[in-house]
């Protein structure tokens, strides 16, 4: 799929080099880079080589998302992997939102990703129940960012395409059936209050996934987009802290 429009400034993929542990950052639907940069300048500082591909038809135009498929929007992130695959002995990946189902995705294929960190995780999406076999409209009109903090503006699009629509809910019908092949060290971050992704989606992921190190850590302050969110520096030091502790037991540093 070729994109047609420009990248709207401020929604590109960023690459941070570093040490040689690598952070590939999944944003999630209809959202950018943008909504990731903080966290993710946040683990360079720690010493990270971070990676935030933009996915396929995001932070353009929501006619080119419209022509995408869940295979664009995977092979978004397979490519992100592999370029950091180059150039790191290690890489983890960080998904939030449909970038949480994709990390799923890549886990499954990938199984020496050293580790997965799920944010606010999508495997249901209560308001777009009612569109599943729905052919029209054409376009739907979305709300504000779920976003608690306030004077924070996300780059996202003001309508999503019928056809993303359903890309999204076969994604994240397909997902909980590869869970309980998925076997690395997963950290699962979840809001306490989500107005988009239902909480419990994260209980489940964790519940059905086969990792034998797996934590659950419940977000208080912050809504769905969460690493734009009040409790963004909370996120960086949990996820630091989990890097830490995957490394020093397998020892894989160099």
């Amino acid at each position: 799929m070729k994109e047609k429009y420009p990248v709207i400034p401020g929604a590109e993929s960023f690459y941070i080099r570093k040490n040689k542990i690598g952070i590939l950052i999944s944003h999630g639907f209809m959202g950018t880079p943008q909504s990731v940069r903080y966290i993710g300048e946040a683990f360079a500082s720690l010493g990270y080589t971070v990676h935030a591909p933009r996915l396929k038809g995001h932070g353009t135009h929501y006619k080119d998302l419209e022509k995408c498929t869940k295979d664009d929007w995977y092979q978004s992130l397979e490519d992100g992997y592999k370029a950091l695959q180059k150039e790191c002995t290690t890489v983890f990946v960080l998904g939030q939102s449909m970038g949480g189902t994709l990390a799923l995705q890549l886990a499954h294929q990938y199984p020496n990703i050293a580790g997965l960190i799920l944010i606010n995780t999508a495997l249901s999406l209560p308001a777009y129940d009612p569109l599943r076999e729905q052919m029209e409209p054409r376009y739907i009109d979305e709300s504000a960012p779920d976003i608690k903090a306030k004077n924070v503006s996300e780059i996202t699009y003001s309508r999503t395409p019928l056809h993303a629509i359903h890309e999204l809910q076969t994604l994240m019908s397909d997902t909980p059936k590869i869970l309980r092949e998925i076997q690395c060290p997963t950290l699962g971050i979840r809001s306490k209050d989500d107005h988009v992704v239902p909480p419990m989606n994260t209980n489940y992921i964790l519940n059905q996934i086969s990792s034998k190190s797996k934590k659950l850590l419940i977000l208080h302050d912050s809504y769905h987009v969460a690493s734009m969110d009040n409790d963004k520096d909370y996120i960086v030091e949990a996820c630091h802290q989990f890097l830490e502790q995957q490394l020093e037991s397998k020892a894989v540093y160099n």
